[in-house]
């Protein structure tokens, strides 16, 4: 069983800057893709970054240029840096990881998550 621990959330002013953590209990990242996720009030859990296990990544329109996302295999820890933030990305951030080469937008297809890490953006 991996478990997986989000960390680094916040209260931040708008423009300002956050970095995400995720620290998972074993070696998840070297067989598994990775994401982050992120679910505001009343709206459903998005996609906002993704890595595969071979280290490629991807990112939603939404966030393209401001937000990246990392691995630190050596610590089992995921990171999701995150810069210029607008009232809109506040929300609950989650980084769930799924057994097979590629992340997915589906959060059904994940294996393992964790229990998030809020983030407020402050006007």
């Amino acid at each position: 069983q991996v478990q997986l621990v989000e960390s680094g959330g916040g209260l931040v002013q708008a423009g300002g800057s956050l970095r995400l953590s995720c620290a998972a209990s074993r070696r998840t990242f070297r067989n598994a893709a990775m994401g982050w996720f992120r679910q505001a009030p009343g709206k459903e859990r998005e996609l906002v970054a993704g890595i595969t296990s071979g280290g490629s990544t991807s990112y939603s329109d939404s966030v393209k240029g401001r937000f990246i996302i990392s691995s630190d295999n050596a610590k089992n820890k995921l990171y999701l840096q995150m810069i210029s933030l607008k009232d809109e990305d506040a929300a609950g951030y989650y980084c769930p990881a799924v057994t097979r080469y590629t992340w997915s937008v589906v959060t059904s297809a994940y294996n393992y998550w964790g229990q998030g890490t809020q983030v407020t953006v402050s006007a």
